[in-house]
């Protein structure tokens, strides 16, 4: 990333498979993941995500765009975020790659995820 630091190297590590950060980007909360999503990790992500939650009323995009792998325990995970959102009042979005995208497709969650190809995409749906 020229003029910048990479963010995925500024990730911490939640779990051997997963890491994680965030950043504000134009008003939103930006959670970024690498790794695996997975049974194995959802405790971790769940703990995590939910803490940095609790502590900002801010709209949040999880970029999901570097996950490798996502099981049904992850996207159990990204439901029970879903849910937290709604009932928070908080606006979301989702970005995913090629096999997250295929994943949620796969048991129809892309509407209630709010769902989307991209980052930008994402936060633009957020501001509208």
């Amino acid at each position: 990333m020229p003029g910048g630091v990479d963010p995925i190297s500024e990730l911490q590590r939640l779990t051997v498979s997963l890491r994680g950060g965030f950043e504000q980007k134009n008003g939103c909360l930006v959670f970024h993941f690498t790794g695996q999503l997975d049974a194995y990790s959802e405790k971790q992500f769940m703990d995590y995500v939910g803490d940095v939650l609790k502590a900002s009323k801010l709209a949040s995009v999880f970029d999901l765009s570097k996950i490798d792998f996502l099981d049904s325990s992850g996207l159990g995970a990204l439901v029970q975020i879903a849910k937290l959102c709604k009932d928070a009042k908080r606006t979301f979005a989702v970005v995913g790659n090629s096999r997250v995208t295929q994943t949620v497709k796969l048991v129809r969650l892309e509407e209630f995820l709010h769902l989307a190809n991209d980052l930008p995409t994402a936060l633009s749906q957020i501001a509208a």
